[in-house]
């Protein structure tokens, strides 16, 4: 499938929005193809205010206004405890809240931005966004990372080399609980590396203590 017949058959979509080149990207084509899509933001504690920020200054330089939804998953039993497969419980939690918000909106479709070049055999949440139905339009037509990339170039975004990022709850260990105080530790640690000027690595904690993963 081209994705120009993905937003041929779909005219209404909600994309899952992230403000990375995935989403961005997926925002942007469909625009292009003048298709009805909206871009929504799910905030929680995962997300930092950075994110939030360049989410919403990347929907503002395609003419595109965000919705943001708000939602507690500290809340969800399933992901505080943290267990190998929370990616599930959190991406069905924040689809689900997403697929309610989009349909009172009038959309038909709920999509994300996973591309072809993740491997969706190591993505519990992959499973999560099967049994909601939202679609991957990026990973149906064979997009890649690669192309993804260098097309957004060619279009003059600055974002177009912005590292792949993941949640704050991906720097805590597997089967340690979750918690507002330890995101708050990773958030601030990471946003003072930020100011030193790096801009591809990860805070992890680690047995009390952090451990920092640069590339």
């Amino acid at each position: 499938m081209e994705l120009s017949e993905f937003f041929r058959k779909y005219r209404s979509v909600a994309v899952g929005f992230s403000g990375g080149v995935d989403s961005a990207y997926l925002l942007y084509k469909g625009l292009q193809l003048g298709a009805n899509v909206r871009p929504y933001f799910i905030n929680t504690q995962f997300q930092t205010e950075e994110e939030y920020c360049h989410a919403l200054a990347v929907a503002e330089s395609m003419d595109s206004e965000l919705t943001v939804i708000q939602l507690d998953v500290l809340g969800v039993e399933q992901i505080v405890k943290n267990p190998k497969n929370r990616c599930y419980h959190c991406k069905k939690a924040l689809f689900s809240a997403l697929t309610k918000r989009a349909k009172a909106d009038g959309c038909d479709t709920v999509a994300d931005g996973t591309n072809a070049s993740d491997d969706i055999s190591d993505r519990p949440g992959f499973l999560a966004l099967e049994e909601l139905g939202v679609r991957s339009p990026l990973y149906e037509c064979g997009i890649t990372k690669q192309q993804i990339r260098r097309e957004l170039k060619e279009a003059g975004f600055e974002f177009w080399n912005r590292p792949s990022n993941a949640c704050l709850a991906t720097r805590i260990p597997t089967g340690t609980a979750i918690t507002a105080d330890s995101l708050n530790k990773v958030e601030k640690a990471e946003k003072i590396l930020k100011e030193f000027g790096f801009s591809d690595f990860r805070v992890r904690l680690f047995f009390g203590a952090a451990r920092i993963q640069l590339k």
